[in-house]
């Protein structure tokens, strides 16, 4: 993919994981994004093996909506981005 990828770092969520984050400076169409999948148990404990998407849609925000969307624990990729974004 083309564009500049910037390094957002990691942030623990309250659930102790780690997640780490990456921008992407680039022209993306949010109507067109394929998710990569991933397989889990489901239901739990059943022994059943299902695929899912590791995303269901992609939308653009502005700041403010986006912090209103965003999970509490991965806000600060927020300020993280608007820290590295040239003014």
């Amino acid at each position: 993919m083309d564009g500049q990828f910037i390094d957002l770092g990691t942030i623990r969520q309250p659930s102790r994981k780690m997640i780490q984050i990456w921008a992407l400076e680039q022209d993306l169409d949010a109507d067109r994004l394929h998710s990569n999948e991933f397989i889990m148990e489901w239901p739990r404990r059943s022994g059943i093996m299902m695929q899912f998407p590791e995303i269901d849609k992609a939308e653009w925000f502005d700041i403010d909506r986006a912090r209103q969307k965003i999970l509490k624990g991965q806000a600060g990729f927020l300020d993280r981005l608007i820290s590295k974004i040239p003014k």
